[in-house]
């Protein structure tokens, strides 16, 4: 159950981060890229990006699930309150790190941020329901 379960979180944390570029906030993450629209529909439509995305959250999903069972965390709200302070606490700081040494935007920073944290979450929470 355990590989079934870090799948399925990637795969909901991945799914967060369609949601949130796709319809949330893609038009102003595209205009605070600072790149021309041709160049990011042309590199949207390339496979890298999607596969580093989903390798991202199979990682998380499978770091996450093994601090779960090492500290004994199993429910959804266990799940989703530690993914959410894996997010706002670990992966965002060092994101925004990252942002800050690049002279990245800020805004883009707070936009990426809120995706780490929210995708965190949402590992979190499928990985807690399914113990």
């Amino acid at each position: 159950m355990g590989v079934i379960a870090v799948i399925l979180a990637a795969t909901a944390g991945f799914g967060f981060g369609a949601l949130w570029y796709g319809l949330l906030v893609g038009g102003i993450w595209r205009r605070e890229v600072g790149l021309p629209e041709a160049a990011i529909a042309a590199h949207m439509k390339a496979p890298a990006p999607y596969v580093v995305a989903f390798a991202a959250a199979l990682l998380t999903a499978g770091f996450l699930r093994h601090v779960f069972v090492m500290a004994g965390l199993a429910g959804a709200g266990a799940g989703l309150t530690a993914g959410l302070g894996a997010g706002l606490f670990m992966a965002a700081p060092w994101l925004a790190c990252s942002y800050a040494f690049a002279a990245r935007n800020p805004k883009l920073a707070l936009i990426d941020g809120a995706h780490v944290v929210g995708a965190c979450a949402c590992i979190g929470l499928t990985l807690g329901l399914l113990g």
